[in-house]
């Protein structure tokens, strides 16, 4: 199967560390550094495909329509 563009979101943790997620494939993850985060994610959106159906990754694909659009601001 092939996959489309995936996206990694990190963010500032309440605890201090970094929270990443896939939005595509609904995967989480956390590292303790921006850097950490984004290394725990491929890590764990890698592990999660290995062992995922075809079925379920289409299914959280189809399920996931994310869109990464600019926002055009009227007023600033």
């Amino acid at each position: 199967m092939k996959l489309p563009s995936l996206t990694a979101i990190i963010a500032p943790g309440e605890d201090g560390w970094f929270v990443a997620t896939c939005p595509e494939l609904d995967i989480v993850s956390q590292g303790e550094t921006p850097e950490d985060a984004e290394a725990m994610i491929k890590e764990a959106v890698e592990l999660w495909l290995e062992c995922a159906s075809e079925e379920e990754i289409a299914w959280r694909l189809s399920a996931r329509r994310i869109a990464v659009k600019p926002l055009e601001l009227s007023h600033a």
